[in-house]
């Protein structure tokens, strides 16, 4: 059975999602959409130019909503990355832009017949993934976005760094927004199988600094070089593989939680029919408190949203 992946939004992000997927051979069949219509052709014909030098065969096609009808994911990936360059370093800043383009890109998907799975990367990703369930009319378990699978990330490097190790030693979440009310869940953290209390207290690190680093390191990126791309479509990938090959993975993605009566990301088993399963942490007091507030403002920012539109 043939895969096809559909990616909307050819920037900095989709293009390497894109690049990605070509040069590991993880999509049969690539749609490429962008409003920039010189811009999609020419990554599509380098995309091309590229193929006889890999191991892998890929169709791509641009430009054509219509070919999404049959599609198994789409990845939204579409913003407007220069509205990031903002004191607060706020996610939100993006909002006014990214969501009146999300309704329109829904609109489409919904009019080309599209019944697979959404991936959303837009920013603020909890919202948008919102607001492309609530256009599209999709099941709420096949709509979800990346969320804090990035941000969980940036925890395991800066906690492996400061301990020289591997960060694939360190397992555990950052949890609720992709976003400033998101945090680092440390009662899940474990580091070569030790709870990081553990390892704090004998190595001396500094959890509420990681937490910080880990929720503004996206920011650390844009500053140098005015956009992220390579850890954030990583993370795309990786959903996207684990969706499509069926995996079953346990990944914190922003999914939705009838318990909190939004979007936020929380560990949940990710394969082909999407949210496989959710997942129950044992988490502290505090911490439920943390995703409380980060659930809420989320919720908040979701309703100002679509009464504008």
């Amino acid at each position: 059975m043939s895969r096809k992946l559909g990616i909307i939004g050819i920037g900095h992000v989709g293009s390497t999602v894109a690049h990605q997927v070509v040069a590991t051979g993880l999509a049969d069949d690539l749609v490429l959409i962008d409003t920039n219509e010189a811009k999609v052709t020419a990554d599509a014909l380098d995309f091309e130019d590229a193929m006889a030098n890999l191991p892998y065969h890929t169709n791509v096609y641009v430009n054509d909503y219509a070919e999404l009808k049959d599609a198994d994911v789409i990845i939204s990936a579409l913003g407007k990355i220069d509205l990031q360059e903002n004191k607060n370093d706020d996610r939100f800043a993006e909002l006014p832009f990214t969501s009146k383009q999300v309704v329109e890109v829904a609109k489409k998907i919904k009019e080309s017949g599209f019944h697979g799975i959404l991936v959303a990367i837009t920013n603020p990703v909890d919202v948008i993934t919102s607001i492309y369930q609530q256009v599209t009319g999709l099941p709420k378990n096949h709509v979800l976005g990346t969320g804090t699978l990035l941000d969980s990330s940036r925890m395991k490097r800066s906690v492996a760094k400061k301990l020289k190790i591997d960060p694939r030693s360190v397992v555990g979440y950052n949890l609720g927004e992709h976003g400033n009310s998101q945090f680092t869940a440390w009662s899940t953290v474990r580091v070569l199988g030790k709870s990081i209390a553990e390892i704090a207290s004998k190595n001396h690190l500094d959890l509420d600094a990681i937490n910080d680093e880990a929720k503004h390191g996206g920011f650390t990126v844009f500053r140098g070089k005015k956009y992220t791309n390579y850890g954030i479509a990583s993370a795309a990938v990786r959903l996207y593989s684990a969706i499509v090959s069926d995996a079953e993975t346990e990944l914190p993605v922003s999914n939705y939680r009838a318990e909190y009566g939004s979007y936020l990301s929380y560990p949940a088993i990710v394969g082909r029919d999407g949210i496989l399963e959710q997942l129950q942490l044992d988490l502290t007091k505090e911490e439920l408190e943390k995703l409380q507030v980060s659930a809420n403002f989320i919720k908040d920012k979701y309703a100002e949203s679509m009464a504008k539109e």
